[in-house]
C-alpha cells in the first residue's frame, strides 16, 4: 500500500536502520530504565523501612510495615501511574507527542528526589510523604509508557519496528538490575562502614541510625539517568504522523523526517487535505465506527495487559517474601536491618541478571521473526506451565535440597514473561491503532496493566499470608498460603492465553495497514496514476 501512502510516512516505512532510530531508542529507553528503577526499587527497601519505622522494643522479631502502609507504598505508585497513562495518554494525541514528553521526565526527576527527602515528626508522617511522592512520581512515569510507545513506533520503519519498540521496553530490564546494583553498593558500603549485631542478639543496635539514609539515597538514585536524558527528549522534533495526520501539516512533517532522513521529501498538502474532508477518517474513541474496527483489539490489549500485570508485579514485588518462606532468604531475627537489605537485593539481582533482562532482549532478538502474537501466547503458555510446576509440588520445593530448583523455576516464569507478554502487550498498541487516537489508546491498554498491577501488589501481599494463624505476619489476617497464591496466578496466566486470541497481528505492516487509516487515502488514489516514491 505504499503508492497510497503520503512520501513521508513511506520514507519513515523503507528507510534503513540508521542512528537516529539507535538515538530514540536511547532517549525513550532512558525513561523506561527510570521507570522501572522507580516502580521496583520501592521492594528492596520495605522490609528496612518497617525495622525504622514499626519496631517494637523486645518483639521476638523485626518490626514489618503494618498491611495498610505496606499496601499503600508499595501500591501508591500504581495508582498514580494509572492516572498519568490515561491523562498524558490522551494528552499525547491533544498537544503532541513531543510538548508532552518533557513534562513526564521533570515529574519524574522531582519526584525521585522528593521521595528520599520524605520528611516528618512521626513514622507515619514520614510514610505519608513518601506515598505523596511516589503517587506524583507514577503519575510522571505513567505518561512515559504510552508517548515513548507511540513516539518509537512511529519514527520506526515496518520491518524493524517491532524491535525498536521492544528494545525501548527492554531498558526496564537494566532499570531493574540496576536497582539491585544501587541497593547492593550502598547497603554494602554502609554495613561495613557501621557493623551492627544481628536482631536476635541485640533489638535495636541491629538497626544503626545510618540505615535512615540507605533507602534514601537508593530512591533518589532514580532521578539521575531521567535527568541526564532531559536534554535529548527536548532535541527530538514531532513525529511525522503526528504532524502530518493528526495536526495536518504536511509541509512541517516533510521537513524534519528529511532532515533525520537526509533525503528529498515532497510534502503533499493537497493529499492531507483530501484525507482530512474523507468521513472515514475522523471518528473518535467513543464512536461506533472505532467500536466496528477496533473494539475487540481494544479488549484484547487491555485484558491481556491487565492479567500479565498481576502476575508480574505480584512476583516483582514480593519475591522477597516467597524467598523468605522458602529459606533462599534467611530468617529476619538473624540478620541486621543493612544485612537484610543486602540479602534482598542480591537475590532480586541474581534473578534480574539471569532471567528478566535476558527475558527482554530474545523478544528483542525474535519478535520481527516470529511475530507479536505468537511470542504472546508462548510467554502466557510458559508462564501458566512453570506456575503451576511451582505451586502444586509446593512444599517439595520448600526443602532445602530443593531451593534451587525452586529458584530456577521462578527465574524461568520471569524469562517467558518478559520473552512473551511482557513486552509485547507494550508493543502491539502503539501499532493497530489510528494516529490520533494511538498514543490514548496506548495510555487506556497500559492504564488496565496497572489495574492488575494494583491487584497483585494489593491481592498477593494478603493472599499468600499462611493459613495457619501462628505463621501469619503481624498485623495480617489469615490468607490462603503461597501455595494457592500460585496457584490463582497461574489461572490468570492461562486467561492471558485466551484473551491474546483477540489481539491481531502486526509483523512487517505499516502504522496505517493497522489501523485501516490506509483507507481513506485509497479513495483519494482512485483513479489517479499512483508514481513510485523514491526515497
Amino acid at each position: 500500500m505504499a503508492k497510497d501512502q503520503l512520501q513521508v510516512l513511506n520514507a519513515l516505512d523503507v528507510a534503513k536502520t540508521q542512528l537516529y532510530h539507535f538515538t530514540a531508542i536511547v532517549i525513550a529507553g532512558m525513561g523506561f530504565f527510570t521507570d522501572a528503577y522507580d516502580l521496583f526499587c520501592i521492594s528492596l527497601v520495605t522490609k528496612l523501612l518497617g525495622r525504622i519505622y514499626y519496631h517494637h522494643e523486645g518483639a521476638p522479631k523485626p518490626g514489618i510495615l503494618p498491611p495498610g502502609i505496606s499496601a499503600a507504598v508499595n501500591g501508591v505508585a500504581f495508582v498514580g501511574t494509572l492516572s498519568g497513562q490515561l491523562f498524558f495518554g490522551w494528552l499525547g494525541d491533544k498537544m503532541g507527542r513531543k510538548r508532552v514528553y518533557g513534562m513526564t521526565l521533570m515529574i519524574m526527576v522531582i519526584c525521585s528526589i522528593g521521595s528520599g527527602l520524605s520528611f516528618g515528626k512521626t513514622p507515619s508522617g514520614v510514610i505519608a510523604t513518601l506515598c505523596f511522592f511516589r503517587f506524583w512520581l507514577g503519575f510522571g512515569i505513567g505518561g512515559d509508557y504510552p508517548l515513548s510507545a507511540t513516539i518509537m513506533s512511529e519514527y520506526a520503519n515496518k520491518k524493524t519496528r517491532g524491535a525498536f519498540i521492544a528494545a525501548v521496553f527492554a531498558m526496564q530490564g537494566f532499570g531493574i538490575l540496576t536497582g539491585g546494583i544501587v541497593a547492593l553498593v550502598v547497603s554494602g558500603a554502609f554495613k561495613n562502614a557501621y557493623p551492627a549485631p544481628i536482631y536476635s542478639v541485640n533489638n535495636e543496635g541491629s538497626t544503626p541510625q545510618e540505615a535512615d539514609i540507605v533507602w534514601r539515597i537508593i530512591l533518589m538514585f532514580g532521578a539521575i539517568p531521567a535527568l541526564l536524558t532531559y536534554y535529548w527528549r527536548m532535541k527530538m522534533p514531532e513525529t511525522a504522523r503526528y504532524t502530518a495526520l493528526v495536526a495536518k501539516n504536511a509541509t512541517k512533517a516533510a521537513f524534519d523526517m528529511s532532515k533525520v532522513l537526509n533525503v528529498e521529501i515532497e510534502a503533499e498538502d493537497d493529499k492531507i487535505e483530501k484525507i482530512v474532508e474523507i468521513e472515514g477518517n475522523n471518528f473518535g474513541l467513543f464512536s461506533k465506527e472505532f467500536l466496528h474496527r477496533h473494539g475487540l483489539h481494544l479488549l484484547g490489549t487491555t485484558s491481556t495487559w491487565f492479567l500479565l500485570d498481576i502476575a508480574f508485579y505480584s512476583q516483582n514485588l514480593f519475591q522477597k517474601d516467597i524467598f523468605s518462606k522458602i529459606g533462599w532468604i534467611p530468617h529476619p531475627e538473624t540478620m541486621n536491618a543493612l544485612d537484610e537489605v543486602f540479602k534482598i537485593a542480591k537475590a532480586q539481582t541474581l534473578i534480574a541478571l539471569c532471567s528478566t533482562v535476558p527475558g527482554y532482549w530474545f523478544t528483542v532478538a525474535f519478535i520481527d521473526r516470529m511475530g507479536r502474537f505468537a511470542i504472546q501466547l508462548m510467554g502466557f503458555f510458559f508462564m501458566t506451565v512453570f506456575m503451576f510446576a511451582l505451586a502444586i509440588p509446593y512444599n517439595h520445593w520448600t526443602k532445602k535440597e530443593n531451593r534451587i530448583g525452586f529458584v530456577i523455576m521462578y527465574s524461568l516464569t520471569f524469562f517467558f514473561a518478559n520473552f512473551g507478554p511482557n513486552a509485547t502487550t507494550f508493543v502491539v498498541p502503539a501499532e493497530i491503532f489510528p494516529a490520533r487516537l494511538r498514543s490514548t489508546c496506548h495510555g487506556i491498554s497500559a492504564a488496565a496493566g496497572k489495574a492488575g498491577a494494583i491487584v497483585g501488589a494489593f491481592g498477593f501481599l494478603y493472599a499468600a499470608q499462611s493459613t495457619d494463624p501462628s505463621k501469619v505476619d503481624a498485623g495480617y489476617p489469615t490468607g490462603i498460603g503461597v501455595k494457592n497464591a500460585l496457584i490463582v496466578l497461574g489461572c490468570v496466566n492461562f486467561l492471558g492465553i485466551l484473551f491474546t486470541l483477540l489481539v491481531p497481528e502486526s509483523k512487517g505492516k505499516s502504522l496505517e495497514e493497522m489501523s485501516k487509516e490506509n483507507e481513506g487515502e485509497e479513495e483519494i488514489t482512485k483513479g489517479e496514476n499512483a508514481k513510485p516514491i523514491s526515497v
